[in-house]
């Protein structure tokens, strides 16, 4: 991670913000969104109108070789060793950056793009959706031809510091967890060298990835497509709700119910942060809390494949709670439909829905925390503070394929 944000007074280290530089600074983060890419372009326009932008999202800074660097105020702050797992001003895990303008705004395009699927009818999109929280509001996706992913799309807020992928944690890096949608019968059911075909029968692809990668050759590689996405999901960055604000000092910024909730979240008793550890509220880990499978479905094994461990059987990674009042239903089954749902679940107690006769070595975090009626409301409403999309970024109007960017609202601007 790199630290220093715009300014002088803020790229002095040896100066920890005081709640001024961090009313100014989210002040200013606010006022960034208002800037689109609509008005970012000056690159050569395609003959279809196509243009990449040559700038970068809101809270990247375009640097001198450039490539457009996250900055955020958690960045001055040192890391959680000694500090607990509840601490509030603690580092962000590292994250990935350093992507090209061009090449985030190519993956903006792509990632709206039915062209990617096999029939031409799925985006990244379908199941990732901006107004779901990057989720998509069913207990399982629905991928082509109708048919049933397996498990609950997880959001993509903040996936730039994610050192794992997919509810198992199969794959390390964003460009292979790409690969896995797309080339999956149950969800894109598209073919690599089909993927490459329609890609490169596209003069205005051809010209896009030409113009965000200048040493490439002339047709389209898979190894582009991956970069792009990955670049764009970099740039899905959430830290600016009301818990950050009071996590940076401006304690007006949660009420009184909200602050009791977060004390209950913080708590020994609940234990929550010691898996959704602030200010990610991942710790990015594999756990097994026995969570339940929809009536009719079968036990669903998790990490245990992923690892070939028995001890791992029914884990799934330990999602983020950022955005989480936007993601319903949750779980990676997609079992409880409301917030207060699944913090009941925790509070009904260690192995609660672990289906009969059947042995799962448990997280050891996972008790019976007996919190009251009222408690499970404080943390219901705290975790509610964990909203921000600030920085959502925009549907294209249009894509280069020509296809229609599925539930695209009217009126949006490419």
């Amino acid at each position: 991670m790199r630290p220093g944000l715009r300014g002088d007074e803020l790229n002095d280290r040896s100066t920890r913000p005081g709640l001024l530089a961090c009313v100014l600074v989210i002040a200013a983060v606010t006022a960034a969104v208002t800037v689109t890419r609509a008005g970012m372009h000056s690159a050569p326009v395609t003959g279809d109108g196509f243009v990449l932008s040559d700038r970068c999202p809101p809270s990247f800074e375009l640097m001198a070789g450039g490539t457009c660097e996250l900055r955020d105020l958690y960045q001055f702050y040192d890391s959680l060793q000694d500090r607990g797992v509840g601490g509030t001003r603690t580092s962000l895990p590292p994250h990935r950056d350093g992507f090209r303008p061009g090449q985030i705004d190519l993956g903006r395009y792509l990632f709206f793009d039915p062209i990617l699927s096999g029939d031409g009818t799925q985006s990244c999109g379908s199941c990732h959706r901006p107004d779901r929280g990057f989720a998509d509001g069913k207990p399982r996706s629905i991928g082509i031809r109708g048919q049933d992913a397996g498990r609950a799309a997880p959001t993509l807020w903040n996936v730039a510091f994610l050192q794992s992928f997919f509810w198992d944690a199969r794959v390390s890096s964003l460009e292979a967890q790409a690969q896995g949608p797309l080339f999956s019968p149950r969800e894109m059911g598209n073919e690599p060298a089909q993927l490459l075909r329609s890609l490169n029968a596209s003069s205005t692809y051809r010209h896009l990835f030409r113009q965000a990668f200048p040493g490439g050759g002339d047709a389209i590689t898979a190894d582009e497509v991956y970069t792009a996405l990955a670049a764009f999901q970099t740039t899905l960055v959430s830290f600016n709700s009301r818990y950050d604000r009071y996590a940076h000092g401006y304690a007006a910024a949660l009420n009184e119910r909200e602050l009791a909730g977060l004390n209950v979240f913080r708590s020994f008793v609940a234990r929550c942060a010691e898996c959704h550890t602030p200010p990610l509220f991942t710790n990015g880990q594999v756990a097994v809390i026995g969570a339940p499978e929809p009536a009719g479905h079968p036990f669903d094994v998790g990490a245990e494949k992923t690892f070939d461990a028995v001890k791992l059987r029914g884990g799934f990674k330990v999602p983020t709670l950022r955005n989480i009042a936007l993601t319903a239903p949750y779980m990676h089954s997609g079992a409880f439909g409301t917030l207060r749902e699944t913090v009941e679940f925790y509070n009904a107690g260690r192995g609660n829905a672990v289906p009969a006769g059947m042995a799962l070595y448990l997280h050891w975090h996972i008790g019976t925390p007996n919190l009251t009626t009222a408690e499970v409301g404080l943390l219901v409403d705290f975790l509610q503070t964990l909203t921000d999309e600030t920085f959502k970024p925009e549907i294209p109007r249009r894509v280069p394929s020509g296809l229609p960017p599925l539930d695209n609202p009217k009126g949006i601007r490419s």
